[in-house]
């Protein structure tokens, strides 16, 4: 694969770095990663010595990714954690059935009750027409 040099600026310095082609984008995010961790050091110390402002916006840079580094490690953790749990409960035999009781009106005591209704639409018949009469 063919080489490609791009000139990136770190801290206010510009410096020409060859990469592999296609690969462009990552260099410049990496440099402006790099550039903002240098750019907190201008700003609090001044110009220094170029190999010591890459050297510490590196050291900055690598702090904040052990950082990143450790909350990935303990979200992976939590993570494989929550799976087993989950595969727990999904391996775990349904709970038994509830037993629901459900009252059921015998026959006899239906019947028994369409023919009092009857009954008391009969007797509501009568005592209209007596009323009315």
């Amino acid at each position: 694969m063919a080489q490609t040099e791009i000139g990136i600026t770190i801290g206010g310095r510009t410096f020409d770095v060859a990469c592999q082609e296609g690969e462009e984008q990552f260099l410049l995010t990496a440099a402006r990663m790099l550039d903002t961790e240098a750019q907190v050091l201008v700003e609090q110390i001044g110009r220094m010595p170029e190999s010591r402002m890459l050297l510490m916006s590196g050291l900055m840079l690598a702090d904040k990714t052990a950082g990143l580094e450790d909350r990935l490690r303990e979200a992976e953790e939590r993570l494989t954690r929550m799976s087993e749990e989950l595969k727990a409960l999904r391996e775990r035999p349904a709970p038994a059935p509830e037993q629901v009781e459900v009252p059921v009106i015998p026959a006899g005591v239906s019947e028994a009750m369409a023919e009092i209704a009857a009954r008391a639409e009969a007797l509501a018949d009568e005592v209209e027409e007596k009323a009315a009469g």
